[in-house]
């Protein structure tokens, strides 16, 4: 009505998942209304809320072995990584349709049944209230205040039944050989002679971990726009905003809970033992404070709309930062112009442009970084004691420092140029809208290596400076438009360059050969690092630069810190190009897109796929074709041998060269690509019998997206280089066919 609206929405989806094991529910509700008391009083409140509830397969995090170089998941039963990785000669089923097991962690293991029974249940719910209260009390100035809370609660439930090989690797000494080498069993670190021994005879792990988040945010400006004259229009406004956020997670472990057996625990006094003794926590709570205030002012000014001045200015202060004032706080600015060439005198009779302007702007802007260590960390842990037999009044509480207080930690800082044009031909025929812009960033918190005063080698500090620049470009043509048939082209491209210019901050040696690119001084923020290849050995295996400039397929040490000296910088894994080309088009009733994305300009790591030995589970790629067989193919090829059993177990440290090999020049590729993104045809019904059968309209869409890889790097071997495969939970985008059909009445 006039005086209000009242606006609703429920959804409901549920998908069965693109793999076993994997499924989604998703609950979401959406209620805004808005009631205008009077002319100048109005009132909106809104309400948004969201349940999901998804079940995958059961999985562990990875963990990084620096030691050596390779990254290690317990009980990974990720289907697409299993799809990928394993013998194809491994059938999930016996000749009578049943289960077919083999044996992985010393226990029997069939995949299906595994995601059966390890699986992991996750459930997140969002709730969102706002309301917004606009006064306008004299003409032309509007005084608006917000309030809004918004609170989000997820948890996962690991549910490893009693009959999973998680569960069964606990349980695995069938003998002496296999009981000393599984590192499930316990062993007594008084003893260490004796045998180790099964300390989880029945039941499985029931495992959580609940995550909190709530958020209070309030907001309150005063807005005045008016006309002086009929040239000048005047638009200041004042404001201020403040956020508070609350953050829990808590954590726990649940040993030996029997499924089978009404959920009764079956604990055995040798498992807390191994958890105290190892440092391990099987329970854990956290919290966390994130406080924010913030004062703002703009103003706008313009003539004839032809010229338009705007200055932003904002005060900032978080409990993040260092408790000084000036690390705290901070001020930001920004002044910003536009010029409508097309209104000027001289424009009016030119028939070439239809609209033409040229903007700009220049400003200091800031994020709060990754960190929130402005006062010191304290944490409790158990006295170390030598013996696990000691009486429980012997064992005391400690207190040790986790990190620093860092009262000088302030801001991530940039100073950011853009100059943009914007043009029009032919009536909007043809449109470009281009932008350039610089930015200048200094005070970049990283780790980096002090003096050690104050008990602390590292710490996070604003150590780093770098600078990058870019162009991007729009370009929109209305190639046919008439009645019944319209083709519009979008096409748009950007062109990006990062370098970090200065940087006290050291990494190992693996740290820096991470597949997400690490920033170092003198190259891009996320730049890869790849051991130089030396060839092969005359044996076949794989020979790497080490930081003795030695090539060696034994002797590489991964925690090595001076990797700037011999590492090779492959480039950026950000691509500089990016860009998509989109073509629509319209007949009649008819319409149809077809979209293509591409980048370039970047380099990607091809998955770590070789080692020292193998198992017979493992599929071999095609890369195996090439590898080295006989000797002289190390003149021939660059791929190394199949270790035999005997090499392995007598030539000490060859596991760390094939690992090293993972992270070599070698096995880098072009990350550029060009993907077939979207294609979809839509029918927008207007015949009588829609109106007939009580519809306003009708219309259905069908579309395919991520179709076809047009072009990539030939070294990828089928490798998508948009996807990094870690296990997990990770799948790469598959191809989709979506049906849609659209009707309000």
């Amino acid at each position: 009505s006039d005086k209000g609206s009242y606006r609703a929405s429920l959804s409901y989806r549920t998908d069965p998942g693109w793999t076993k094991g994997n499924e989604l529910d998703l609950y979401t509700a959406s209620f805004n209304s808005t009631y205008e008391f009077n002319k100048n009083l109005k009132l909106t409140l809104l309400a948004n809320a969201s349940y999901r509830n998804q079940m995958g397969p059961g999985t562990e995090d990875r963990n990084l072995n620096v030691v050596t170089g390779e990254y290690e998941r317990d009980f990974d039963i990720n289907p697409y990584s299993y799809a990928v990785s394993t013998s194809r000669t491994m059938s999930p089923y016996d000749k009578n349709g049943n289960y077919q097991y083999y044996r992985q962690n010393y226990a029997p293991f069939n995949i299906l049944s595994e995601l059966e029974n390890n699986i992991m249940e996750m459930e997140q719910f969002d709730v969102k209230f706002q309301t917004e209260l606009e006064w306008k009390p004299i003409k032309n100035l509007s005084l608006t205040g917000l309030l809004a809370y918004s609170a989000n609660n997820s948890q996962t439930e690991h549910k490893i039944y009693d009959d999973s090989n998680y569960a069964n690797a606990y349980r695995a000494a069938d003998d002496a050989t296999m009981a000393g080498s599984n590192k499930f069993l316990y062993q007594d670190p008084e003893n260490p002679d004796a045998q180790p021994i099964v300390v989880m005879k029945d039941g499985g792990f029931y495992n959580t971990k609940r995550n909190t988040m709530n958020s209070l945010y309030v907001r309150a400006t005063a807005d005045y726009d008016a006309m002086f004259g009929e040239d000048f229009r005047f638009h200041p406004m004042l404001g201020i905003d403040a956020k508070r956020t609350d953050r829990t997670a808590n954590a726990f472990n649940g040993y030996g809970y029997s499924w089978g057996g009404g959920g009764q625990p079956i604990l055995d006094w040798h498992m807390m033992q191994d958890l105290l003794i190892k440092g391990a926590e099987y329970y854990g709570y956290t919290e966390g404070f994130d406080r924010q205030v913030g004062m703002f002012a703009t103003a706008a000014l313009s003539y004839k709309e032809k010229y338009t001045l705007s200055l932003i200015g904002r005060y900032d202060g978080s409990n993040r930062m260092g408790r000084t004032d000036n690390s705290r706080w901070l001020p930001t600015w920004s002044v910003s112009g536009k010029w409508n060439i097309k209104e000027e005198e001289f424009m009016k009779e030119n028939d070439v442009f239809s609209s033409l302007a040229l903007r700009g702007s220049y400003g200091l802007t800031a994020d709060l970084g990754p960190l929130n260590n402005a006062y010191v960390i304290y944490y409790y842990n158990n006295t170390w004691r030598p013996l696990t037999n000691v009486n429980k009044s012997d064992e005391e509480l400690s207190l040790y420092i986790s990190q620093l207080g860092n009262d000088d930690l302030t801001w991530e800082k940039q100073y950011e140029l853009n100059l943009g044009l914007d043009m029009g031909f032919l009536n909007e025929r043809i449109s470009l809208s281009t932008n350039f812009y610089t930015r200048r960033t200094f005070d970049m918190i990283a780790m980096t290596q002090n003096s050690g005063v104050g008990g602390q080698g590292w710490k996070w500090g604003n150590v780093g400076k770098g600078k990058a620049w870019g162009a991007e470009a729009t370009l929109t043509t209305h190639n046919i438009a008439n009645r019944d048939f319209n083709w519009t082209t979008h096409f748009t491209f950007a062109y990006s360059k990062d370098k970090v210019t200065e940087l006290n901050a050291i990494y190992n040696a693996i740290g820096m050969c991470m597949s997400e690119g690490v920033p170092l001084e003198g190259n891009a923020f996320h730049g890869l690092y790849s051991y130089k290849f030396a060839g092969l050995s005359e044996e076949g295996f794989p020979l790497l630069y080490n930081e003795n400039g030695v090539a060696t397929s034994t002797d590489i040490n991964f925690q090595d810190r001076n990797g700037q000296d011999y590492l090779v910088y492959e480039g950026s894994v950000d691509p500089s190009v990016t860009g998509g080309l989109r073509n629509s088009f319209r007949w009649k009733n008819w319409s149809a897109d077809v979209f293509f994305s591409y980048q370039f300009g970047n380099k990607i790591r091809l998955n770590s796929q070789f080692a020292s030995s193998y198992s017979d589970m493992k599929a071999m790629s095609k890369s195996f074709n090439n590898r080295w067989m006989v000797p002289g193919d190390e003149n021939k090829t660059n791929v190394p041998v199949i270790a035999s059993y005997r090499q392995v177990s007598t030539i000490s440290g060859l596991e760390y060269g094939y690992n090293a090999y993972n992270y070599s020049d070698v096995r880098v590729a072009d990350g550029g690509f060009i993907r077939l993104k979207e294609i979809a045809l839509s029918y927008n019904f207007t015949q009588p019998w829609v109106k007939e059968i009580g519809l306003n309209n009708l219309s259905c869409r069908l579309t395919a997206s991520n179709l076809w890889l047009l072009y990539s790097d030939s070294k990828l071997n089928g490798q998508d280089p948009e996807f990094v495969q870690s296990g997990g939970m990770a799948m790469p985008t598959p191809k989709q066919i979506t049906f849609k059909i659209s009707t309000n009445f």
